[in-house]
């Protein structure tokens, strides 16, 4: 597919795209910035087209060269460069044996973002599901996988969750179909417990929860379930992430990410209000 990438060429892609913004916002020629840090300029070249990979020491130092002082971009530029090169290594890195680079990188993705826009048709979005619920979801999409290997994923999609405790949380701006309320899995005690669960997420201020009714009929995003990430002061990393259980796909072109993000408006635009939705989800629940 055209315009599509791994996750690590979007990084890699991006974050040499930014490199390249604040080498020139400081007036420096990729020569110059070569000599000031004793590298040929081939190097500068390679990390800015992003045909190879940059540690995050090498980024400080570049930052530094472009006189970047701001700590929060520096983070964030940093994470980027080390979840792609085994450097700054975060807790998934610890269930590679179970789930694919894919899907380790989606994670990575959504602990350095400081934003996410998700449509659900299907199942209640990971970051909102109760553990029951899970590992329902995880058994029906992996029949036959071992117990064992069950419970890892249920374990890796919990921690995702921390994201949503951090300081700052991540601003989490979900949209779900109406049939997520009442497709019954696991059962109608596990069905119950999620639909509590839902409500009292969506009371936090840091998450938005909007339900398009079966009323609605047809809508752009019915195609598939998608996530947007964005991150902080960094608007032209933001990427549509096609999330499924343990792999992802990854679009970062300007119009993917503008049709996208229109989508998603739309769908916001037609899907009930939070309020109206919190009182379906309550209603659904009680009847579950």
């Amino acid at each position: 597919m055209r315009g599509t990438r791994t996750g690590p060429a979007v990084r890699r892609r991006k974050l040499g795209e930014e490199l390249r913004g604040l080498r020139q916002a400081s007036g420096l020629t990729s020569r110059a910035a070569a000599q000031l840090l004793g590298w040929h300029q081939s190097k500068i070249s390679r990390i800015e087209t992003g045909t190879s990979g940059v540690r995050p020491r090498d980024v400080s130092r570049l930052l530094d060269a472009y006189g970047v002082g701001d700590p929060r971009l520096r983070a964030v530029l940093e994470a980027l460069a080390g979840a792609g090169n085994g450097e700054g290594q975060g807790w998934w890195h610890a269930y590679r044996g179970v789930i694919p680079q894919q899907y380790r990188d989606f994670i990575s993705l959504e602990s350095q973002a400081s934003a996410a826009r998700t449509l659900e048709t299907s199942v209640v979005p990971g970051l909102l599901q109760t553990p029951d619920y899970a590992r329902a979801v995880t058994r029906a999409a992996l029949e036959g996988m071992p117990e064992t290997t069950v419970s890892s994923l249920v374990e890796v999609r919990l921690a995702r969750q921390e994201v949503l405790r951090s300081d700052p949380p991540l601003q989490l701006n979900a949209v779900i179909d109406e049939a997520v309320l009442r497709r019954q899995v696991g059962g109608r005690g596990v069905m119950r417990g999620q639909l509590r669960r839902l409500v009292e997420l969506a009371l936090l201020p840091h998450v938005r929860l909007q339900v398009l009714p079966f009323a609605m009929g047809g809508y752009v995003g019915l195609t598939g379930p998608f996530v947007i990430f964005s991150f902080p002061n960094i608007s032209d990393l933001d990427v549509v992430v096609l999330d499924q259980l343990t792999s992802s796909l990854y679009l970062e072109r300007k119009e993917d990410l503008d049709a996208y993000s229109a989508a998603f408006r739309t769908m916001q635009a037609h899907a009930l209000p939070p309020r109206h939705s919190l009182d379906l989800i309550s209603v659904i629940g009680d009847r579950a």
